[in-house]
């Protein structure tokens, strides 16, 4: 496993699941535009099962789940652009409405920063909905760099977002740390040769995160804190 090196200077945090439990007013975004749409709600834990791969990917898991279609036969159907503006209209009126940091997020993030550990996002959200849910939140401050979704040509698990974090702060891989709650965000982190400690307390698709190999899978974050 790769091991971080001390000092540490850099820690870059998955979004969804990781600080920012997002998943109930994702829901609400989600049941607003298929009752927009005609069609029935699908339950919290599919939701949740669905985060990972971005607002798009999830709008259309539920989309096929609800008209029992394939995820292809939704993503081929021209109704999907309206659908989706639909939803954005929806998720950006409930950024922020139900969702809620994790416990010990803001003060972890504060030392952290206070010890001269620069801090990122790396997130597959897209960047308007980013940038809305860590407003609502007062955390838009505390990262030095967001990456998003949309930000790059790719997403998790391609590497590319890590790597634009380590050069913007000009940081090597093992003075690095990902933090997530996935198995999108451990493979991201190896993938960029960087460790990575995971949290139980996400979404992960409905797995378990000891499965994902990580580093380490601590209880909360204030387990950062013992690397600075």
């Amino acid at each position: 496993m790769v091991q971080a090196a001390a000092p540490l200077r850099l820690v870059m945090f998955d979004l969804d699941g990781t600080l920012i439990d997002t998943a109930p007013e994702i829901a609400d975004a989600v049941n607003d535009t298929l009752a927009h749409c005609g069609l029935g709600p699908v339950r919290q834990q599919q939701v949740n099962d669905w985060i990972g791969y971005g607002t798009r990917s999830l709008l259309v898991q539920a989309l096929a789940h609800v008209q029992a279609r394939t995820v292809q036969a939704v993503q081929a159907d021209p109704a999907l652009h309206d659908i989706a503006a639909v939803f954005d209209r929806h998720y950006q009126q409930r950024c922020g409405t139900r969702s809620q940091p994790y416990a010990h997020v803001l003060p972890v993030l504060q030392t952290l920063a206070a010890r001269g550990v620069r801090l990122a996002v790396v997130t597959n959200k897209e960047a308007r909905y980013t940038e809305t849910v860590l407003r609502a939140h007062q955390l838009q401050a505390q990262f030095d760099l967001v990456v998003s979704g949309d930000t790059l040509a790719t997403k998790k698990p391609d590497p590319a977002g890590v790597a634009h974090c380590l050069a913007h702060c000009d940081v090597a891989a093992h003075q690095a740390l990902f933090v997530g709650d996935s198995s999108i965000d451990a493979a991201t982190a190896r993938n960029a040769g960087v460790p990575v400690w995971l949290l139980p307390y996400g979404y992960n698709m409905g797995q378990v995160v000891d499965a994902c190999g990580p580093d380490r899978v601590i209880p909360d974050m204030r387990a950062l804190l013992t690397l600075v």
